[in-house]
């Protein structure tokens, strides 16, 4: 039986590479794209899910464009450096022939989830604006959803951003802290383990025996590009398709529990906090809030097999 998920994206080449895993996994049925600002703003976000899935020939698959601005700070920063001004690599893909659907992202993710109860998973790998819009909407989609599963974070590692911070948090932190504590079962999948897998330039090259993996050869040059310049790799950290490697196969990863609140001021805005005194102290922000499931560590070499073999799968 495969397992229903809405990817919620804001693509962003990892975003691409997530879309198409999931797409080849025929565990998975992707039911929709939800698009959001990030890596790129909103309405490029949507231009860039259509292409995808027309290139991926589900053109079917509903998208629904999302929020164009977090809940309360201002929006402001394209990281043009990391995806290019395009979002996938500077490499100009046609314009899609398709529209998005009339309902709003969050419209979208409640009627969805209300419609299929205990079915759907929910997998943000962009802020979590449209989310924390849908627990508005409708605050019984927490008892309804059968996960979330997020690509965002950082609990034992420092952020991306800056030493507090991951980007997908820092861009919303007010709609993560929210996401957070709602109180549904919820895996967070964050730079712990996705800068602890890299896909090295041999890796890539070798995806390109499909059309599929050729895409994500020729749009992943820019994004190498970038690696090199931040971090002195000759690879790429495996961000996105690690949400989807970790729906595939949990045991793929290492996992502590603990409640997780989100810093939503200061200096360290969007860093994700896990508690692990288990609470037994004096009452304070993280007392009596929900658990969740945190990947601390990863078998990469089993990741970077497992995405193989859906990219090259005939």
């Amino acid at each position: 039986m495969t397992r229903k998920i809405i990817i919620d994206t804001d693509p962003g080449i990892d975003d691409a590479m997530a879309i198409l895993f999931a797409f080849a996994a025929p565990e998975l049925e992707v039911v929709g794209l939800t698009t959001i600002f990030g890596n790129v703003q909103t309405h490029l976000a949507t231009q860039n899910a259509l292409r995808l899935v027309e290139f991926a020939g589900r053109a079917h698959t509903p998208v629904a464009h999302g929020a164009e601005q977090p809940l309360v700070i201002p929006y402001d920063r394209i990281p043009e450096i990391v995806h290019g001004a395009d979002g996938l690599g500077n490499t100009h893909q046609p314009a899609p022939e398709g529209q998005a659907i009339e309902r709003t992202a969050a419209q979208f993710i409640v009627e969805t989830v209300m419609q299929h109860p205990g079915e759907i998973t929910l997998v943000p790998v962009g802020p979590l604006t449209n989310l924390a819009l849908a627990l508005d909407l409708e605050p019984r989609i927490v008892n309804h959803v059968q996960e979330v599963v997020l690509m965002g974070g950082a609990a034992t590692v420092n952020g991306n951003v800056n030493p507090a911070a991951e980007a997908n948090i820092w861009h919303d932190p007010h709609a993560a802290d929210q996401v957070f504590t709602a109180g549904w079962p919820l895996t967070m999948v964050g730079l712990d383990v996705t800068m602890a897998t890299t896909m090295d330039e041999a890796y890539l090259a070798g995806l390109r025996a499909t059309r599929t993996g050729d895409y994500i050869y020729q749009i992943s040059r820019f994004y190498q590009q970038f690696h090199k310049l931040a971090h002195n790799l000759d690879g790429c950290h495996t961000h996105d398709p690690s949400a989807i490697a970790y729906l595939l196969d949990p045991t793929l990863f290492t996992t502590e529990r603990g409640p997780i609140r989100v810093i939503t001021d200061g200096i360290a805005a969007g860093q994700t906090l896990l508690d692990r005194r288990r609470a037994w102290l004096a009452p304070n922000a993280w007392s009596d809030l929900p658990e969740v499931t945190v990947c601390t560590g990863v078998d990469a070499e089993r990741l970077l097999d497992l995405y193989r073999a859906c990219i090259l799968r005939p």
